[in-house]
């Protein structure tokens, strides 16, 4: 038997209280060395069906960590034109197999569980890496806008929020946060977004850079938008005057569109399980921190193995033959 949980389950389940302390994991047993994350293949889908051009991208993603009793497989998309159609940009579902047998366990929807686990790098390294109180500049006002700042809510003493997008997004960004009791507003330049805030996040589809360096003299920037070579968010004068970089995966984040270029190299990276272990650099005294996020797979297994057990717990999902 096999348990499948619909979307409404999954929400149930899933929320950021609940998943930081998985992704916490993920991001500690990752940076050990503790993990089976083989390389994520993803090609272009759609070509052909409106035109010469694809519609979009298509990712398989699996993970195990080493003595969990289940392994990951997600199959996700991003597929920019589908705000304008009122769809998710970025769309998932998750397998969950059992890692002794390979005995198919769970199947559910992973585009929450993708959202919360993403929105969470940003709340452990506010945690982490800012001083209180937090004044919270954003950059961006899609779902990523408000699962970061959630995050960093639940892990931040929250002063203010600030959120910039060129569309209207943002005040209806703004006003669903505020729904959720947190002190946000739309602004009209990223430079109101910025210039007074002490972390900063951006959660753009980009090209180029979203603020200049110049505008802004936080501590703290968290860049989760760019996840390949040609998206860029930061400047490079801001990231080359960074005094620490972390990355949740070093490896890939050095060749995203905001450290290429940089001094940065990926030696020169801290993994961002450091920020939580022993292994943690100097503060810098009035200095710069960037983080940078690309994601991992091994987050979608912690945290959708913590769906499921959930799940379990409160008699949620139907179990069918397979």
């Amino acid at each position: 038997m096999v348990t499948v949980l619909t979307a409404d389950e999954v929400e149930s389940c899933c929320d950021v209280e609940s998943v930081l302390p998985a992704v916490e994991t993920a991001l500690v047993e990752q940076a050990a060395g503790n993990v089976e994350r083989p390389d994520r293949p993803h090609f272009p889908v759609g070509t052909g069906l409106d035109g010469d051009e694809p519609l979009g991208t298509a990712l398989t993603m699996p993970a195990y960590v080493h003595g969990e009793e289940y392994y990951v497989t997600k199959l996700a998309s991003v597929h920019e034109g589908n705000e304008s159609r009122g769809l998710p940009t970025i769309r998932a579902q998750i397998a969950l197999t059992d890692a002794r047998d390979g005995t198919p366990v769970a199947y559910m929807p992973g585009t929450r569980i993708t959202n919360v686990r993403t929105g969470c790098v940003g709340g452990l390294a506010a945690g982490a890496l800012a001083s209180e109180p937090v004044r919270l500049g954003v950059i961006g006002a899609g779902v990523q806008a408000r699962w970061q700042t959630r995050a960093i809510d639940a892990t931040s003493a929250l002063d203010s929020v600030s959120i910039y997008s060129p569309s209207d997004s943002k005040d209806e960004c703004a006003a669903d946060l505020r729904a959720d009791g947190i002190p946000a507003e739309a602004v009209e330049t990223p430079a109101d977004a910025v210039s007074e805030a002490t972390v900063v996040l951006t959660a753009t589809t980009s090209t180029k850079p979203v603020f200049s360096a110049a505008e802004t003299d936080a501590e703290l920037v968290i860049a989760v938008g760019a996840y390949n070579a040609s998206m860029q968010e930061l400047e490079t004068d801001l990231v080359d005057r960074a005094d620490r970089v972390f990355a949740d995966v070093p490896g890939e984040a050095i060749e995203t569109g905001d450290l290429r270029g940089t001094v940065w190299s990926e030696g020169d990276l801290h993994p961002l399980a450091d920020a939580f272990t022993g292994e943690r650099p100097d503060e810098p005294a009035d200095g710069l921190t960037v983080v940078k996020s690309v994601g991992s797979a091994v987050m979608d297994l912690t945290a959708a193995a913590t769906v499921y057990e959930r799940a379990q717990t409160d008699d949620l999902g139907t179990d069918i033959p397979f």
